[in-house]
């Protein structure tokens, strides 16, 4: 049964990202965000990478937030927005997949300028995958793009520097993963922490753009634009060792967190956790066909191509993105029998 998406009833906590021995409740108040520098430089997608290895290690660091959805199934929202001559067209779904309760949170906001003037198209959407509960998530979802505007994200002239800042201190607070798009004219935003990826589809030629009969003849190549943050990986487990944690041998951190960047999870801050982002940013082209938010129970049973492969397939039937969001979710949940919540987002990029 799909419902729309809604705050929902607390429910017992999900043991996702935490050992089953030892749950993690999540902070009510946030604390302060942690002062960071942004990048100086704007870098580039890499135009070969076509599976889920391939990853772009980006910019900077941010904090994490938890939150738990009380929807039992799939839930869609789609919208437009169009400037510049591209048509933006994006969807959500999501399904509580092998779990009890339902932790992930999306926002969709296609005019996300709210009450900030500015010239500046601005486009928001975003999922925060909980654990513990989804008080962190909700937090984030109510807050953190009204603080990223607050803190100076470009309406006007565009500056890439002045906007990974504004991000950077847009009040990450605490208790969940996430992954953030923001879209400002044609300048795209990327920001992440923990394991929940953004995925661009990419054409091979500039003409495909829009087309998509013509585009699905080939294959669009799958860039993954975020970078997993997993206490067993090298450099993050470099960095909790360097701040006194330790990594047990099934890959968490003091044994219990698989996660190393996170909102919240405030015991372990003083073990290396932290919730800087990376952040990326690329310019919107004719070669940008449509991105695709996951959190770690779509990508559990989907590899990156093979999500893009399954997106461009309906796109050349013709569905409409609602209908290619919940088909990609039910996909995963009901006939990949996902363990965990399942949420995704999937952005549609047209010319007119």
């Amino acid at each position: 049964m799909v419902k729309e998406a809604g705050l929902g009833a607390m429910e017992k906590p999900n043991h996702k990202h935490v050992a089953d021995s030892d749950l993690i409740s999540p902070a009510k108040k946030a604390k302060k965000s942690e002062e960071a520098g942004c990048d100086t430089e704007d870098p580039k997608i890499p135009s070969g990478a076509e599976d889920e290895k391939q990853e772009i290690s980006g910019g900077e660091e941010a904090i994490a937030a938890v939150g738990d959805r009380a929807a039992e199934e799939e839930s869609s929202s789609c919208v437009s927005e169009e400037k510049k001559g591209f048509l933006i067209e994006a969807a959500a779904a999501e399904d509580r997949g092998g779990r009890q309760t339902m932790e992930d949170v999306w926002v969709v906001l296609p005019d996300a300028s709210l009450d900030f003037p500015g010239k500046l198209r601005c486009a928001h959407f975003a999922i925060y995958d909980g654990h513990g509960g989804r008080l962190a998530a909700e937090y984030a979802k109510k807050h953190l793009h009204l603080n990223v505007l607050t803190a100076g994200l470009p309406r006007e002239l565009m500056d890439v520097k002045v906007a990974k800042k504004a991000i950077l201190e847009g009040g990450w607070k605490d208790g969940a993963t996430a992954v953030c798009v923001w879209i400002v004219d044609q300048k795209v935003f990327v920001a992440n922490i923990g394991d929940a990826k953004a995925v661009l589809a990419r054409s091979s030629s500039a003409s495909e753009l829009g087309n998509h009969t013509e585009a699905s003849c080939n294959p669009l190549k799958a860039i993954v634009l975020t970078r997993e943050h997993k206490a067993i990986y090298p450099q993050e487990r470099s960095r909790i060792q360097k701040s006194g944690g330790a990594v047990s041998s099934n890959g968490r951190l003091q044994g219990r967190l698989e996660v190393s960047r996170a909102f919240g999870d405030r015991q372990f801050k003083k073990f290396g956790v932290t919730a800087t982002p990376d952040i990326h940013a690329f310019e919107l082209t004719e070669r940008e066909n449509f991105m695709i938010l996951g959190c770690d129970g779509l990508w559990e049973v989907f590899g990156t191509s093979d999500a893009v492969g399954f997106v461009q397939k309906l796109l050349k039937e013709g569905l409409s993105v609602s209908t290619i969001s919940r088909r990609l979710v039910k996909e995963a949940a009901k006939e990949r029998h996902c363990k965990d919540n399942c949420t995704a987002i999937v952005i549609v990029f047209k010319r007119e």
